[in-house]
């Protein structure tokens, strides 16, 4: 009776796995992470037309430009702006970084201004407030689902 068994090494993980699917490759690469940097896609071009302002503002934000030479596992096929030719440049996106405790201090600031302008609405809705009819103003936000049929 035990003869008719199947030996378990010959069952192993490998053989019941499922075949993968085709997932579409992303259009960004992600560069290999660099201990107390973060990274960030910068926009150099927009329909082929540069876009000077926008970074001369990144780079006077401290965003720098990123060397293709020091990540040469993202592949680029061409060099789409001479100017940024040592850089990483794809489709109009030009790859930076900046130190981790810029890029928080950055998010802390804009955290700050996202603050003051809710306080400044809720300030100037609640002047408008009468006890006869209050308004409520509360934020709350709930997720209900569809019963079906």
């Amino acid at each position: 009776m035990a003869d008719n068994r199947i030996k378990r090494d010959s069952d192993t993980r490998e053989t019941n796995t499922r075949k993968r699917s085709w997932q579409r490759p992303e259009v960004l690469p992600s560069p290999t992470p660099e201990a107390g940097y973060e990274f960030h896609w910068v926009r150099v071009a927009t329909q082929g037309q540069a876009d000077a302002t926008n970074v001369s503002s990144k780079l006077r934000e401290g965003w720098e430009p990123v060397k293709a030479s020091d990540h040469p596992e993202i592949t680029m096929v061409n060099v789409e702006h001479e100017r940024f030719a040592e850089n990483v440049v794809i489709g109009g996106l030009m790859l930076c970084k900046a130190p981790t405790e810029l890029v928080a201090e950055r998010t802390d600031y804009y955290n700050n201004q996202t603050r003051s302008q809710m306080q400044s609405v809720d300030n100037n809705l609640m002047r408008e407030n009468d006890p006869r009819m209050p308004i409520f103003n509360e934020r709350k936000s709930t997720v209900s689902f569809g019963k079906g049929g």
